[in-house]
């Protein structure tokens, strides 16, 4: 089948690509910037910078928005397909009615749970792909799309997959922010970050190989509020992190005292 992507953004960068080393081979590529559609096409087999939305003459059969959330349902609306067309979404907390008023009934949600940077190359084998359909007919065809790419493939419903997004913010977006945190203190000590290295990396280890419950140490963990203070109080010109650090602090106390 073929395959027509909108969008030009992180995910796309990888999406495509890998699609077409598969038999779902990428034909077009919109994008609002024509450079970016241009730059990623230029990654790809056979595929076209595509002007419009108007895929009324398309030879492709599935049609993936790959854009911010905020432009989906917008897309959705305006999207002119062809006949029997595949619409879906690649949206973690867009629910599969945000397509709801797209010309076509085959709509449905194709999701890669992972971080995309178009700096870093990905192996969609490894990554998990979560589906939604509205009908027997677009699942057939997104489970063939999703296991071309891998055997991680798993279908659940809108709901499921908004709870799964949150807990990816938690576990990857929040994560992230506080090793930003991490590195400005030591910057702003004129220390160097790659002493934290070792520790991040065995702490992330730890944690998948006896869980998150298991792995928790730390002043808080112990219980130990003399060492707290201490932070907060070394923290006293940053109000914003005091709250932050008494929160967190607050948080894991919580949890283990129950």
């Amino acid at each position: 089948m073929n395959v027509s992507i909108i969008g030009s953004g992180n995910l796309a960068w990888h999406l495509a690509p890998a699609l077409d080393n598969t038999d779902f081979m990428v034909r077009e590529v919109y994008s609002p910037n024509p450079s970016h559609a241009e730059a990623l096409v230029e990654k790809l087999y056979e595929a076209d910078v595509k002007a419009s939305l108007d895929f009324s003459t398309s030879d492709s059969n599935i049609f993936i928005i790959a854009t911010a959330d905020s432009a989906i349902q917008e897309v959705a609306q305006e999207i002119v397909l062809p006949d029997e067309a595949v619409l879906v979404h690649t949206s973690g907390s867009q629910p599969l009615s945000v397509l709801g008023f797209a010309a076509t009934p085959n709509i449905g949600v194709f999701y890669p749970l992972q971080t995309f940077s178009k700096e870093k190359k990905m192996d969609f084998a490894e990554i998990p792909l979560f589906l939604e359909s509205e009908n027997a007919f677009t699942e057939k065809i997104l489970v063939q799309m999703a296991k071309a790419l891998t055997k991680k493939v798993f279908k659940i419903t809108s709901y499921e997959r908004k709870a799964l997004h949150v807990s990816a913010v938690f576990a990857s977006n929040f994560t992230n922010h506080m090793l930003l945190i991490a590195q400005d203190i030591m910057k702003q000590n004129s220390l160097s970050y790659d002493w934290l290295k070792p520790l991040i990396a065995e702490m992330i280890t730890k944690s998948l190989a006896i869980g998150p419950e298991n792995a928790q140490t730390g002043p808080a963990r112990r219980g130990d509020l003399k060492t707290l203070d201490k932070h907060i109080e070394f923290l006293q010109g940053d109000p914003a992190l005091v709250d932050l650090y008494k929160m967190i602090s607050q948080h894991i106390l919580d949890h283990y005292q129950e």
